[in-house]
């Protein structure tokens, strides 16, 4: 068996810096302040656990709501006060390290489901231990955690990360995959191709990571205008775009039955240019969906493109109303065109009402 091939690219790597540079920003000074702090307000020699929880509480994850935040600062504040007071009571020692290890990690358990919370409380607690100098005062490296935590918090309220971008870009990601799938499916309709109707079906089941991390993304994004003067203003604009994500959710699941459903359908070799059509339309109102990332007046488009197709979704019109298996994809843009309705701010009911009678 070959050994897998190393993968580097310069185009990934430096996108990569480019994302990382706002968390970077926060890191380093949250950690400059901390040690600041620390050192020259209170005096602490090595302020080690102030700069280590401002760095571990921030990190580079995705997910930076000011929630998540706290609760690691509060899994490593756990673990540094656990390790003070048993310090306190047992000493030093190698039976006494494994008492304060156990100790942390039962709390931390005790406290939250979480892995993370409870790994972030026994390292926490073995720093303590280890880095623990004669003649400390009490629980000061509990104060320099504290002093972390906050510090952590303080950055991520008043130095943000442009939430409203990353969400952007990850909306972007989610719609041009939904656009792309939209286009091969039409392909394969016009050249009744089986071969693309595959790659498309696996390409579309694909896609729920791109959902996930949109609405991780929009999550954070509305978590931080809660608590940061430079965003709270935003805080409509993000909740509109909560809407266009649920309905987008919706409608690429929606989507993955369909794409299926026509690979199935394409193996008789019938040519079905309505179908085709179809199709371009609702990758046309699409299109303005994603544009209203930028411009609202752009869904208002959308749904009355959508609203077109919609009224076109009857089985008789296009003469197939006795065929089941034809009628059957045609009936599943159906709930497709409410989904992507939803997401241009109509209400579902009104959605609904706007079906074809059957």
């Amino acid at each position: 068996m070959k050994a897998p091939k190393l993968h580097w690219s310069l185009r990934e790597s430096t996108h990569r810096v480019v994302e990382s540079v706002a968390p970077i920003v926060q890191i380093v000074i949250g950690s400059m302040a901390a040690f600041a702090i620390a050192h020259f307000g209170l005096g602490h020699a090595m302020p080690v656990l102030a700069v280590t929880v401002t760095i571990s509480a921030l990190g580079f994850t995705r997910d930076a709501r000011p929630r998540r935040v706290a609760e690691t600062a509060v899994g490593m504040v756990t673990g540094i006060l656990t390790s003070e007071f048993l310090l306190s009571l047992v000493g030093v020692g190698v039976w006494q390290i494994g008492l304060t290890l156990m100790f942390a990690l039962l709390i931390a358990r005790f406290m939250s489901a979480s892995s993370a919370f409870a790994l972030s409380a026994g390292i926490q607690s073995m720093l303590v231990f280890i880095l623990i100098q004669p003649g400390e005062l009490a629980f000061s490296k509990t104060i320099d955690g504290l002093l972390g935590a906050s510090m952590a918090l303080v950055v991520t309220a008043l130095i943000p990360r442009d939430p409203r971008g990353l969400a952007r870009i990850d909306a972007g990601k989610l719609f041009d995959t939904f656009l792309e799938v939209l286009h091969a499916l039409k392909l394969a309709l016009v050249q009744l191709d089986v071969k693309t109707a595959d790659a498309t079906l696996i390409k579309v089941r694909r896609t729920q990571p791109l959902v996930d991390n949109w609405r991780l993304s929009l999550d954070s994004a509305i978590a931080i205008s809660r608590i940061s003067p430079f965003l709270r203003k935003y805080r409509d604009e993000l909740s509109g775009q909560v809407r266009l994500m649920r309905g987008m959710d919706l409608a690429t699941r929606n989507l993955r039955v369909i794409v299926r459903r026509v690979d199935f359908l394409l193996r008789d070799t019938k040519p079905r240019p309505y179908l085709a059509d179809l199709i371009e339309q609702i990758a046309e109102g699409t299109l303005l969906l994603k544009m209203g990332l930028e411009d609202p007046e752009r869904l208002l488009e959308a749904r009355e493109l959508l609203l077109e197709v919609m009224h076109q979704l009857d089985p008789k019109r296009f003469g197939i109303a006795d065929q089941l298996r034809e009628a059957s994809v045609l009936l599943l843009l159906r709930p497709l065109l409410i989904d992507l309705l939803c997401a241009s701010g109509m209400g579902e009911e009104d959605a609904r009402a706007e079906l074809p009678i059957i």
